[in-house]
């Protein structure tokens, strides 16, 4: 079959990473091997090192990045573990990260990985199979409490204690056991405005359950301040959210770790110590194009933000020599 797939905001990724030939790039959430594919016919002596929690996405990358497999290296795992990740690849230092994060088209498409409001599976939504945690057992396992609180927080669903009623009173008859069984019991809990709102009304349900099944959220800081840490000086970080909690957690994240001196404004000088370790190079992210949405709808809620690692510090801050 021809290779189609249109990867997210693909030029401006390609621009933000400024990929040298000779370089080392990591794709951190390889998914279809779009952008891989476009960074790695760019490297000559350079090196791209290809993760992703989902073994399917691996596995299919062999053929997809088969031209190019001289200077690509496949691994298994989770973002949230990249410096083990990189250390066992004998990565010390990259030029360019990109993370583009959310569930990949392939899960999506693949009714049977339970990711899908639309299609009846299962309900399993993890990116690797591997993992222990269904969505299966989220819902029909956990507390009402704690549904109503992801619901809420990860889904942003203002629905979320009638949802989490309803489905702890379905699943005392019998366990809840495919997905289009935890739809209608959504949409019978949303009052009938609701129902008829142009977002699907179990959407925001279904992106609480996947994310707590795959500990989407908790996985981003120790994921940038890794990525950070591995990035050579001047090396570029690129990250694509598509949805507002991902976005807020990646801007303050870096917005921190482009943040200096934490001093009070009071202090005649500087004691902290603390030097920006990012540049931030997009203040506001950069999103899809009427073009694009017209080839790909899914770009829509894209967001891609970028950043580039500061050179050290070339001396000790002012009173701390002694200290190093």
């Amino acid at each position: 079959m021809e290779y189609t797939h249109i990867p997210v905001l693909l030029d401006a990724c390609i621009q933000a990473l400024a990929i040298q030939p000779e370089g080392v790039y990591v794709d951190g959430t390889l998914g279809r091997a779009g952008h891989s594919r476009e960074i790695a016919w760019r490297l000559t002596t350079g090196r791209l090192i290809c993760i992703d929690r989902d073994q399917a996405a691996l596995d299919a990358a062999q053929e997809r990045l088969a031209p190019w497999m001289d200077r690509v290296t496949l691994l298994h795992g989770n973002f949230s573990d990249l410096t083990e990740l990189l250390d066992s690849a004998g990565v010390d230092q990259a030029d360019g990260m990109l993370f583009d994060l959310g569930v990949s088209s392939p899960q999506l498409d693949d009714a049977a990985r339970g990711f899908s409001y639309m299609q009846d599976a299962p309900l399993d939504m993890r990116m690797d199979t591997s993992a222990p945690l269904t969505a299966d057992m989220v819902v029909n396992t956990w507390s009402q409490e704690e549904l109503r609180r992801i619901l809420f927080e990860y889904g942003e669903e203002r629905y979320a204690p009638a949802i989490a009623k309803a489905i702890c009173r379905a699943r005392e008859t019998r366990p809840i056991a495919t997905t289009l069984e935890l739809v209608d019991i959504i949409k019978g809990a949303m009052p009938p405005a609701a129902l008829r709102e142009k977002q699907h009304p179990a959407k925001r349900s279904f992106q609480a359950i996947r994310i707590a099944v795959n500990g989407e959220l908790d996985a981003l800081p120790p994921m940038l301040n890794a990525a950070v840490d591995k990035l050579a000086p001047g090396g570029r970080l690129a990250v694509i959210t598509f949805h507002s909690l991902e976005d807020r957690i990646v801007k303050r994240t870096m917005a921190d770790l482009a943040r200096g001196c934490t001093c009070p404004p009071e202090f005649p000088v500087c004691v902290c110590g603390k030097k920006p370790r990012l540049k931030l190079l997009t203040r506001k992210p950069v999103v899809a194009g009427e073009t694009e949405l017209a080839e790909n709808p899914r770009a829509r809620s894209a967001k891609l933000r970028v950043a580039e690692k500061c050179p050290p510090p070339d001396k000790p801050p002012f009173g701390m020599e002694n200290l190093l």
